[in-house]
């Protein structure tokens, strides 16, 4: 029958809750199977059953080989008040059984259900070899816990450990009801007990009130126990590890046979697990040096080459007491790295007086220290029992040094000595093409602001603002806590302030009525004596002083000279201490140099700077005159043409008159003698009303050629514009348009013909409605504004018509120019209204485009 089934009918016949089967494997307990416990409730009782008291309960239920019970911390968790624990015999396996209560008659039935797995889980005994097709053999601990499991489920014991031997000492790797000892590592003649197993390569029996019982190594003993054995696992002559076992009573001859036998059993596998296992510790070891080509090999940074570093050697080694120290080039700084809780750290400090000091001479070799304690070496972490210690050198020259520590003595071998041989030559090498080309791109950096700088500083002649930019880029190039410039005002003192930086702001709160310049401080040494201050550490360093609420730990400070004059300095500060190098300080007096240029030149392109607004306001000055010649050459021109027209036109219309007069007499004459019904009288007609027209043509060209009698005063532009008004508004309507009055209420007088003015407005309305033949939108405005120093009353009449091209625009004031040939005109209209305008002194603009309606301005002088 299956395990649930067996355990689902348990329940039912006890009336329990729930029932699980669980298995100490590993040091842990897991569940192989469970009946009416929801996944949440399991997790949790894993959880419980992890807790060291428990643990120890259920071991001691599996050693004693009795059921026993107890009361469950958390029973609302669990549905039930009670834990009850039935052994399973001969495995590490145990029933757990949660009720409120089970009577002796349930107890019977799950002791019988415990006796009925332990007899499925029995099989014929058989040499203990690792399942090489599960993995066994790959996982040591899971092995030598099965191992383990093996003694503690032969005899009945209180507790257990199995330890493998590692050089001279002994490493527990298995436990059993003492979780304390596992990764304990005792060293064999430390101990008389431990001394003895490995020279008679026997067991050994130790009972209460033997002188030796004081003598025991590790083992958390109680108060009932009443011996302890300790069983050596021997190959050949040679001891590879122990058993240790300890119990409340001794053990019968028959238990005694089943240890002895078991012990020889196990051996050969132990061995073969060992083995195993360590060769697939050396060839992940081996493995690094194709994980260094893969990883480490492509870092980008220093910061990254140790950070993957540290994470193949913590994996192949299986520690994480690792430290690499780098020398910087001048010899003075080492950094250290370091992984702690998992992070890799880096700080800088001072080389001199380091314990690493001497262990950067250029004749240092690899160091395998086996035991710190026998060699009285000075490990770099606290409990180190084991160290490897390698110089990185570098084209003969020691660069750095990597140690890898472990808290088991004798933690590695030479295969490990030789691979990390391998490894930092290649490490060596990568380091410092690293360091080179961070140091070339710190360089390049410096040259990309110095050039940022110039490009936004120069021509610059507001001081503050040039140390304000200067500043801001320094701090946003190098990422400084702080960078700082002051400057000198006249009264050499320094009021001009640039501050930049994560800490600008507090730095500002600090000078805030505060004497920037202490009398002894660092800047006013600099500021004075005109000397560069590379500080390292501001708390060894006398000239420092500290503002109230910024405290740095390392300063830059160098002056901005021109010649032997200073100008102000650069000051730049960081919370670490050895923040900055001698890369740092030429980066600064670099741009110091460019800076004082800059700001000697100040006054000088300042100065330049005006000559060329000057110039500029000159040339704009000159292009509005040669504007203001060139419309004055073209309305003379105009005027010209006009003229000449004027004199053409007077000859032509005193010609004509005289025949259209006679011509008009004459068929006003006829119609009147000429009957209605007279065939002729359409033809007589049409002449008649020809003859009308011509004679009007004739009228408008001598109006063009004398323009009439002048009668001027100030009037008002605005009454003129209503009177127009009055006149056409019934035409506009007629002709679907639509009409709106924009007029300047505080418009001035204009000297001006009223009568005039009324045909200038009446051409300009009449245009712009036939130019909108389908009707459309009509403005007329007035306004007053100024232009080339002089006031000036426009009116404008707008319209949404056809509009006017570009190509037409430049000649729509010739006379006899006319787009409305098919529509009767004659050209004249606006070249007498383009006279009358002249005339007055003032000019008619057009804005116009095709389909876009146009817009004719009259400027008149006030």
């Amino acid at each position: 029958m299956p395990i649930e089934s067996q355990l689902k009918e348990a329940v039912q016949i006890t009336e329990s809750v729930w029932a699980v089967l669980a298995e100490r494997l590993g040091g842990t307990w897991v569940l192989r199977s469970a009946h009416h416990l929801g996944k949440s409730a399991q997790n949790k009782l894993m959880s419980m059953m992890s807790r060291p008291s428990v643990d120890t309960w259920l071991c001691g239920a599996l050693s004693g080989g009795h059921g026993r019970s107890s009361a469950i911390p958390q029973a609302g968790d669990f549905n039930a008040k009670r834990f009850f624990a039935f052994p399973i015999s001969g495995t590490a396996q145990i029933i757990l059984v949660g009720a409120d209560d089970q009577t002796a008659a349930a107890q019977r039935i799950w002791k019988l259900t415990a006796s009925f797995l332990s007899a499925k889980s029995s099989s014929p005994e058989q040499p203990f070899l690792p399942d090489l097709q599960s993995g066994l053999a790959f996982d040591l601990p899971i092995a030598l816990e099965k191992v383990l499991g093996a003694f503690v489920q032969t005899v009945t014991c209180q507790g257990a450990w199995l330890a493998i031997r590692r050089g001279e000492s002994l490493d527990i790797q298995a436990e059993w009801d003492s979780s304390d000892a596992k990764g304990l590592s005792l060293l064999i003649d430390s101990n008389p007990l431990l001394r003895r197993v490995n020279r008679s390569l026997s067991e050994v029996i130790i009972t209460r009130g033997q002188p030796n019982w004081d003598n025991l190594p590790y083992g958390t003993l109680k108060s009932g126990t009443k011996i302890w054995v300790c069983l050596p696992l021997v190959i050949g002559q040679r001891l590879i590890g122990v058993v240790t076992l300890w119990a409340k009573k001794e053990f019968t001859p028959t238990e005694w046979g089943r240890l002895r036998e078991l012990i020889v059993r196990v051996s050969p596998s132990v061995e073969v697990v060992v083995t195993f296992s360590e060769m697939g510790a050396h060839l992940r070891r081996l493995a690094m040096l194709n994980d260094f080509v893969l990883t480490i090999s492509t870092a980008q940074s220093l910061d990254q080459i140790a950070h993957r570093m540290f994470g193949l050697l913590s994996r192949a080694f299986n520690t994480e007491l690792i430290s690499l120290f780098l020398r910087s080039t001048d010899g003075r700084i080492l950094r250290d790295y370091s992984l702690v809780e998992g992070k890799v750290t880096a700080f800088d400090i001072l080389l001199a007086g380091h314990f690493i000091e001497p262990y950067l001479a250029h004749d240092q070799s690899v160091r395998l220290i086996a035991d710190t304690l026998k060699d009285e070496f000075r490990p770099a972490h606290v409990g180190t029992r084991s160290m490897l210690i390698i110089p990185l050198k570098y084209r003969g020259q020691v660069i750095g040094v990597l140690i890898i520590e472990s808290l088991r003595p004798e933690a590695f071998n030479q295969f490990d000595e030789h691979l990390m041989v391998v490894i930092t030559s290649h490490l060596a090498g990568l380091i410092e093409y690293t360091r080179l080309r961070e140091e070339a791109e710190g360089r390049a950096r410096s040259l990309e602001l110095i050039h940022e700088v110039v490009q936004q500083v120069i021509g610059l002649n507001d001081k503050k603002e040039v140390a304000l930019i200067t500043a801001e880029l320094v701090a946003q190039y190098f990422k400084f806590e702080l960078a700082a410039i002051f400057l000198f005002d006249e009264n050499r003192k320094f009021s001009i302030q640039g501050l930049g930086g994560t800490h600008a702001e507090t730095v500002r709160h600090a000078l805030a009525g505060v004497e920037l310049i202490l009398v002894d401080g660092v800047m006013s040494h600099v500021s004075k004596t005109g000397e560069s201050i590379l500080v390292n550490d501001t708390r060894q360093d006398q000239l420092y002083k500290p503002l109230k609420g910024w405290e740095a730990r390392s300063e830059i400070c160098v002056a901005l000279k021109d010649g032997e004059t200073i100008l102000g300095i650069i000051d730049v500060e960081s919370l670490k201490e050895n923040a900055f190098t001698q890369n740092d300080l030429m980066a600064m007096e670099s741009l110091a140099g460019i800076l004082a240029s800059v700001i000697t030149s100040a006054n000088q392109y300042q100065k330049l700077q005006e000559t060329i607004l000057q110039l500029q306001l000159t040339e704009v000055d000159l292009k509005a005159h040669m504007e203001a010649q060139r419309l004055a050459e073209n309305r003379l021109l105009q005027s010209a043409k006009l003229a000449a027209v004027g004199e053409m036109a007077a000859g032509v219309a005193h010609e004509l008159n005289n025949p259209l007069t006679t011509v008009v007499g004459f068929s006003e004459i006829i119609l009147e003698e000429l009957q209605k019904d007279s065939e002729h009288r359409e033809e007589m007609e049409m002449v008649l009303h020809e003859a009308r027209r011509a004679s009007e043509v004739v009228r408008r060209l001598l109006d063009f050629s004398r323009q009439g009698e002048r009668v001027r005063a100030s009037a008002d532009l605005n009454e003129v514009v209503q009177d127009v008004i009055a006149l056409t508004r019934h035409l506009i309507k007629n002709h679907g348009s639509t009409l709106s009055l924009e007029l300047d209420e505080k418009l001035p007088w204009v000297f001006m013909d009223r009568n005039q003015m009324k045909q200038v407005l009446l051409n300009l309305i009449h245009n712009a409605l036939q130019a909108m033949p389908n009707g459309g939108a009509l403005l007329v405005s007035t306004m007053s504004a100024q232009r080339n120093e002089h006031n000036w009353a426009v009116m404008s009449v707008k319209d949404t018509g056809t509009g006017i091209s570009q190509e037409d625009i430049s000649r729509i004031f010739e006379p006899f120019f006319t787009t409305k040939a098919d529509r009767g005109g004659t050209g004249l209209g606006l070249s007498v209204t383009f006279g009358i305008v002249s005339d007055h002194g003032g000019t008619v603009e057009v804005a116009s485009e095709l389909g876009q309606g146009a817009t004719f301005a009259v400027w008149l002088p006030l």
